[in-house]
């Protein structure tokens, strides 16, 4: 499975990003400009993932990222997980928004 660490996504100027954390993790801090597409959601919703190669796909840590990564790549897209996740994003001091 392909991965990336925060430090270098956050180096990428136009990483498309989907967060498949749930609606309450989501809105406590994500990263600006993702998608959002819970893990809960995420078959039935597989349609919403942004047509990009690669999409990068982050969660708390990086275990419910690397399940989506492993569904997409399945269906043939390119999909990198986010070593380390939102937890990594934020103790790097990198920016995150807040609310739904």
């Amino acid at each position: 499975m392909n991965e990336i660490t925060v430090t270098e996504l956050s180096a990428l100027p136009d990483a498309v990003i989907v967060d498949v954390r749930e609606d309450d993790e989501y809105a406590n801090a994500h990263i600006p400009g993702v998608t959002h597409i819970p893990l809960s959601d995420f078959v039935a919703r597989v349609n919403d993932v942004p047509d990009a190669s690669p999409v990068y796909v982050v969660c708390a840590a990086g275990g419910r990222s690397a399940q989506a990564v492993s569904y997409l790549a399945g269906r043939g897209i390119d999909a990198v997980n986010v070593a380390g996740g939102t937890i990594a994003w934020q103790q790097a001091g990198l920016p995150v928004q807040q609310g739904a």
